[in-house]
């Protein structure tokens, strides 16, 4: 097993339907305005930003973030990484009852040296700040649509 290589899953249940849900999330430059960990997202083109991302632990993640495919029936929204990690992520939105369900899945190599350095011993805090992030991801989409 490679060190550096992580897969994440993080499922959030929300009481909106798919489309308000779709809408927020593929409103990249507005993350920092909900979710508090994404510090920064600047934009260099329609598909393309930096991203500048900081949970509990002291160490900012910075990666370029390119779209790789966008499927509003499928619900689903790609991204490629390169920079502090390498790899790709996708949102999938779909029916859940009455409300819907966001799934984030996440494959990627670290490439921040500190990181890797870090990568035996700090594994599990590692894996225990994303879980945070997401946790108060949802939480922080949750309020954005409630506000909507």
């Amino acid at each position: 097993m490679d060190r550096n290589h992580y897969r994440f899953l993080s499922r959030w249940p929300l009481p909106f339907g798919t489309a308000a849900v779709y809408r927020a999330l593929e409103q990249v430059e507005d993350y920092p305005h909900w979710w508090p960990q994404v510090r920064s997202v600047t934009r260099l083109n329609d598909t393309t930003g930096v991203l500048t991302i900081r949970s509990v632990l002291p160490y900012d993640i910075t990666f370029t973030a390119r779209e790789t495919r966008r499927d509003p029936l499928a619900g689903v929204l790609e991204t490629g990484m390169t920079g502090d990690i390498e790899g790709w992520a996708r949102w999938t939105v779909v029916a859940d009852g009455a409300g819907a369900l966001a799934r984030y899945e996440q494959v990627v190599d670290v490439n921040k040296a500190l990181l890797r350095r870090l990568a035996v011993p700090g594994r599990p805090l590692f894996r225990a700040n994303h879980r945070l992030m997401m946790r108060s991801g949802r939480r922080g989409l949750l309020g954005h649509l409630q506000a909507v």
